[in-house]
């Protein structure tokens, strides 16, 4: 049987990252409510690559990322921060759906990358 690695999560009854047979399931929010879609692309993208190193992966190794944002009027200025941020040689499949987010997220990313191993 393959192990399964959890890495908890400040909310009760979620992983904030799950390893499993090479593959690294994770979701990544911004640390602030800010309104700005901007600052929320960017810190969801920076706490993104810090779950994927600590996964043993990286951004070069997406396979899979859904990217929920509460308006998609907003969606050219997320997209800006992500092809700024997305490995152009390795880009992984994305879809961007609008969505009813909790609290002051303006941005959740839903993402799935193989380890490096």
């Amino acid at each position: 049987m393959l192990p399964i690695t959890r890495f908890p999560s400040e909310a009760a009854g979620r992983a904030r990252t799950t390893v499993y047979n090479g593959f690294v399931f994770t979701v990544a929010t911004a640390d602030t409510y800010e309104l700005d879609m901007t600052r929320q692309a960017r810190e969801a993208l920076a706490n993104l690559d810090r779950q994927l190193a600590e996964a043993g992966s990286d951004k070069s190794r997406l396979v899979s990322a859904t990217v929920y944002i509460t308006d998609m009027a907003l969606k050219p200025a997320m997209n800006a921060v992500w092809l700024d941020w997305v490995d152009q040689a390795n880009p992984p499949q994305r879809a961007c759906i609008g969505a009813t987010l909790e609290d002051g997220d303006m941005i959740e990313i839903v993402a799935v990358a193989a380890t490096k191993n």
